[in-house]
């Protein structure tokens, strides 16, 4: 049973964590920049740390923005993570307006200065949150399955989605007095703001999850 995993790469980090994370739930990660490699795997995974504009640029130069958008639309099993979460939708304001991938509509917006609770807002989040589910029967189906709601994941991140579809949202969470989405999933894709690389053993279930699924696509 085939378990091979493109781990996108256009230079934009936590590239090796991933990889472990893979390894250790009996996948066979591939760490490539290269779109024909990229297609012929069996599942995805787009992670990133870093400024939304770099990465589009860069996935542009590496000519990867088509290809992840035909995987996105085959149906295999795809993961997005932190950055490569942000990616999926419609534009971000982080240095002025970046169009994304365009996949989901929605926008990356910095958080605040200020906030409802707190005169000041320290950015960006790093650290612990909890994750909330948006719709409870969702979160059994999904890559969630076997986590505790609103357990603690791992976040590190200065801008957040405001997505513009309620029904692909599967978590938020709320920093400051902000809630805002921290996960979807729709279909094949599931996508996340915080780690699950970084999140510990409640993590590591999230590419338990991942791998069973690629294993029932096969």
């Amino acid at each position: 049973m085939s378990t091979n995993v493109a781990i996108i790469d256009y230079h934009m980090g936590n590239l090796f964590s991933v990889e472990q994370a893979c390894r250790n739930v009996g996948l066979s990660p591939m760490i490539t920049s290269n779109p024909t490699v990229i297609e012929e795997n069996d599942a995805f995974i787009l992670p990133g740390v870093g400024a939304f504009a770099e990465a589009m640029n860069n996935l542009r130069e590496l000519k990867l923005v088509d290809p992840i958008k035909n995987i996105l639309e085959n149906g295999k099993p795809f993961m997005g993570i932190c950055l490569g979460f942000q990616l999926l939708f419609s534009d971000s304001e982080e240095f002025g307006y970046t169009e994304g991938l365009n996949i989901f509509s929605g926008k990356v917006k910095k958080f605040p200065t200020f906030s409802p609770i707190s005169s000041k807002i320290k950015v960006p989040q790093i650290g612990w949150n909890q994750i909330h589910p948006y719709n409870s029967k969702k979160w059994e189906i999904s890559l969630l399955k076997g986590i505790n709601e609103s357990e603690f994941m791992y976040f590190i991140h200065s801008y957040f989605v405001e997505t513009e579809d309620e029904n692909i949202t599967l978590t938020y969470t709320d920093y400051e007095g902000i809630k805002y989405c921290s996960s979807i999933e729709k279909d094949n894709v599931f996508a996340s703001q915080f780690h699950p690389e970084k999140s510990a053993e409640e993590g590591i279930k999230i590419y338990k999850n991942f791998a069973k699924r690629i294993k029932q696509k096969d």
